[in-house]
């Protein structure tokens, strides 16, 4: 099977503690349903963007400057990994997960990925 990024793209205001609570909620009983469907393979939240560094390199020399690189307002704000035999069963558990998080879902296959 083929291996898929599902990557959260935060957008807007945060979520009250309460909103949140609800999410994690969700989110964490679909990590539990992927896991008993031997899809998940990996997953995790990140820090808001204000705890983001971006590393470069121009003209040789090595740039580190705070935040992400594009402007915009979306961001990235986590991920799953997860083993699905077509886009199409991707896609569906990218549809679950912008349920559970009330966000946007990219989904996007790996590149030159061996068959299982």
């Amino acid at each position: 099977m083929k291996q898929y990024l599902l990557s959260v793209n935060e957008v807007g205001t945060p979520p009250t503690p309460d909103e949140l609570a609800a999410i994690m909620r969700d989110v964490n009983a679909l990590g539990d349903e992927m896991k008993a469907a031997g899809a998940w393979v990996f997953g995790g939240g990140l820090h808001p963007v204000s705890a983001a560094t971006v590393v470069r390199v121009e003209d040789g020399e090595t740039l580190m400057t705070d935040g992400p690189f594009a402007e915009g307002r979306e961001h990235f704000g986590g991920f799953t990994i997860v083993k699905a035999p077509d886009l199409d069963a991707a896609l569906a558990w990218g549809a679950k997960l912008a349920r559970a998080t009330t966000l946007p879902i990219e989904v996007r296959p790996f590149r030159n990925e061996s068959e299982d």
